[in-house]
This record gives structure tokens, C-alpha cells and sequence, in this order.
């Protein structure tokens, strides 16, 4: 079976279990081959959860949820040193993220020095206990979830913590008929068996590594992220009192990588401008920072770098 096909049915598979949750699903394979990390913003009760555990069985990989809590401290995410009184010594009790993929349960709950603690391991894939390194597991993936931000109780995440995430992703309430499905399923569907192994991944990696991108898409990209930077040339003057800053290097890193997984889950084997086009409010629109008043008439951020992009081909 070629990697696309593999591919093709653990999305097929997953949407057999989560249902609705389409652009969720791809977005955590994404992460997965892409090695990036992945802001899932919904409701409570729409399938966050049991989709990256869906996913983990079905690609076979070691996976640990931590559920962030106010009272959660940042040795309960990345371990501590224990003091052994029979040997005199300390010894190292690593905590839940060292696993290939962390499901960071409702993020924004928990105060700012957690959520800092996870900054060296998204951006390092290492973690520092005491006065030593330890490397984290290949592919180590973040898969945060977070309630809206007007809920009671929650804490927003600083800016330097957003764009350490590849993409935001945020799910809607399933349709209709994706709901009354949820009604008919019968546990039998969550003995999923795995269908990747890790030799999959690297041979999966290597095939999107490899597919061609023309160094006009590459202008196009760098572009769109420089159009959503105040005082480039690019930058459209209307838009001075609506966007304070716009997004990092990093974005243009992230939509040059995920355009190229997109087009790998189209069969192609070249990258077109609507793969670029299709992964950007995911992309930018967490990274580029709203002005007071744009938050005030509250601007849908995904439009409007949707609409930025658009206007930068």
C-alpha cells in the first residue's frame, strides 16, 4: 500500500469515529508529519480530545494527556528530581511530556508559568530538569486544546506562546446529520488498530520533503506573510489601524511546509497556490496581532488574512 493510501485511511478510519470534525482531523496528521504543533480552540464537548486519541492509536504512537488545571505546577508536566535517601542521590522522575504526542487539555487554564514550561520543549524538543538536558522522544508533538477565551476561568496565551503553535485550528458544532450519527455509535468503533508505523513516518516525510516548490510560490508565501507586516511594502495602508504587528518568519517556514503536505494529500507532486491559499488562516491569523479597536468591532482575523493572501497573488 503506497503512503498515500496509508494516509488516506486513517483520515477515512478516524471520520468513521469522530464525526464532523474533518479539518481537526487532517490538521493533527499534518502536525504529525509535519513535526509541528497544533491550537485546537472549541466548546467543550465537540470531539478535541477523543480525535488526538483517535489518532494516536491509529499511528501508533506513545501519546499522554495532561489536563491543565490552575493549580497545575510545571513539575507536573516535565518531572522533577527525586531525593533517594537509601542511595543518597538524586535520581530524575520525568513527567508526561516525554511522549511522541502531549494532548495539553484545556491550555488556557492553567496560569502562564505552565504554560511557559512547554516553551522549550515546542521550540528545543528538549526539556531541562535540574542542571541537565534531556531530549524528547521523535516525532514529539503538542496537541493543545482551549475554551474560547470569554469563558470564566481561563488564561490567554502570550504571543511568544502562539507562535511557537504551527497552526490554530477552531471547531464548529458537527451538522445535522454528523450529529445524530454520534447517536448510533457503538463502542466496537474505538478498537482501532494502528495502520503507521514510525519507518512509515520517515518514509512519509521523505516524500513531502521532495515535493517541488516553484520559486514563484515561494515569493507568494513570503509576500503574504510580509503584507501582514506594518511598514513593508507590502503592506496594505488601509489596514494601519486594524493590525499592531504581523506574523513572524516562522509563518512563512510553516505555510512553505504545509503547503507541501497538502499537496502530497492531493496526489501531486508539486506545489500549487491554492495549497498555500488553504492552510493560511490556520497559519497566520493566531500570529498577526489585532489593534484595540479591531478587537472592539471584533474583525474576524481568519477573513481578513484570508483576504490579505488573496490580495498578495
Amino acid at each position: 500500500m503506497s503512503n498515500l493510501k496509508k494516509m488516506q485511511q486513517i483520515l477515512q478510519e478516524a471520520k468513521a469515529v469522530v464525526y464532523g470534525q474533518d479539518d481537526m482531523l487532517e490538521s493533527i496528521l499534518a502536525a504529525l508529519v509535519c513535526e509541528g504543533h497544533v491550537l485546537i480552540e472549541g466548546m467543550p464537548g465537540l470531539g478535541k480530545t477523543m480525535s488526538v486519541s483517535v489518532m494516536s492509536k491509529l499511528c501508533d504512537l506513545q501519546f499522554q494527556r495532561v489536563q491543565f488545571t490552575p493549580d497545575l505546577l510545571p513539575s507536573d508536566l516535565v518531572g522533577t528530581l527525586v531525593y533517594n535517601q537509601a542511595k543518597q542521590e538524586f535520581t530524575t522522575k520525568f513527567g508526561p511530556i516525554f511522549s511522541q504526542i502531549v494532548l495539553a487539555d484545556e491550555i488556557n487554564r492553567s496560569p502562564a508559568k505552565v504554560q511557559s514550561a512547554l516553551l522549550e520543549a515546542m521550540a528545543e524538543k528538549q526539556v531541562t530538569i535540574g542542571d541537565k538536558s534531556h531530549k524528547l522522544p521523535t516525532p514529539f508533538v503538542v496537541l493543545a486544546t482551549q475554551n474560547p477565551i470569554e469563558q470564566e476561568g481561563t488564561y490567554n496565551l502570550p504571543e511568544a506562546q502562539l507562535d511557537r503553535f504551527m497552526m490554530k485550528v477552531h471547531v464548529d458544532y458537527p451538522d445535522y446529520d454528523a450529529e445524530k450519527s454520534i447517536l448510533n455509535m457503538k463502542h466496537e468503533h474505538l478498537n482501532l488498530k494502528p495502520v503507521l508505523n514510525q519507518s512509515d513516518f520517515e518514509s512519509i516525510k521523505n516524500e513531502v520533503e521532495r515535493i517541488y516548490v516553484d520559486e514563484k510560490i515561494k515569493d507568494i508565501i513570503i509576500r503574504m506573510v510580509h503584507a501582514t507586516r506594518p511598514g513593508t511594502r507590502w503592506f496594505d495602508k488601509k489596514r494601519e489601524g486594524v493590525i499592531v504587528a504581523g506574523a513572524s518568519p516562522r509563518a512563512s517556514i510553516w505555510l512553505y511546509k504545509l503547503a507541501k503536505f497538502k499537496a502530497f494529500m492531493d496526489g501531486k507532486d508539486f506545489v500549487s497556490p491554492e495549497n498555500v491559499l488553504s492552510v493560511v488562516p490556520s497559519v497566520l491569523a493566531h500570529r498577526v496581532i489585532p489593534s484595540y479597536e479591531a478587537v472592539l468591532d471584533k474583525v474576524n482575523m481568519r477573513s481578513l488574512v484570508k483576504e490579505i493572501a488573496v490580495n498578495s497573488l
